[in-house]
């Protein structure tokens, strides 16, 4: 099941921005609850391999389900499995939106789909999930491209990573090439993950 409370909370107990600008942690660096600030109890191996699979999973905004299929297809994979999860999990088009800054947020650009304003190549696409191709186009339709949202979001974006190429003033960004391993998901272990589910699956 989807987790839809506060982001916070999550960052907190994870002691992990799932934002990626730290904007969470600022103010309570200590767990969420009563017991937050008492001191963290040492991890398993197992809670380890556990935090680390959350915090990729809340990250990136994947139901477990989901995220149990894309594992299984980076396991397949003829790259290092760990490198394939995480460029699978990046070529989704709800976070090449956001990438590409027409979202603040993953959550955003998951609704900004949802609601039919993305294309793909020309083509209207509403499925957050679905999984992008280098080379592909990413756009707005004509209607929604003076979104007050898309506008303000990406006014914010300073700079992109250098694996997608954005026109502002068109509201198109192409996805260029696969994400190298230093430019997304800091500060996770994908080793422990593959852990995690060699022991589950």
């Amino acid at each position: 099941m989807k987790y839809t409370g506060p982001k916070w909370k999550i960052s907190r107990r994870l002691d992990y921005s799932i934002l990626e600008d730290g904007s969470e942690l600022k103010k309570r660096k200590y767990g969420p609850g009563q017991h937050g600030q008492s001191r963290r109890r040492k991890q398993s191996e197992y809670g380890k391999q556990l935090t680390e699979k959350q915090k990729l999973r809340f990250l990136y905004g994947v139901n477990e389900r989901q995220f149990v299929r894309l594992f299984k297809i980076a396991e397949r994979s003829d790259e290092v499995t760990g490198l394939a999860f995480i460029r699978i999990l990046e070529s989704r088009l709800d976070n090449l939106v956001f990438r590409m800054g027409f979202a603040n947020t993953r959550a955003a650009a998951r609704q900004l789909v949802n609601h039919g304003h993305v294309t793909v190549n020309g083509k209207k696409i509403d499925i957050p999930s679905y999984l992008c191709q280098v080379g592909d186009e990413i756009g707005l339709k004509e209607s929604s491209r003076n979104l007050k949202v898309v506008n303000e979001a990406l006014d914010s974006m300073a700079a992109f990573l250098p694996f997608v190429e954005v026109d502002r003033e068109k509201k198109i960004g192409k996805f260029v090439r696969e994400p190298e391993r230093n430019e997304v998901a800091h500060d996770i272990d994908e080793s422990q993950i593959i852990e995690y589910y060699n022991r589950k699956l």
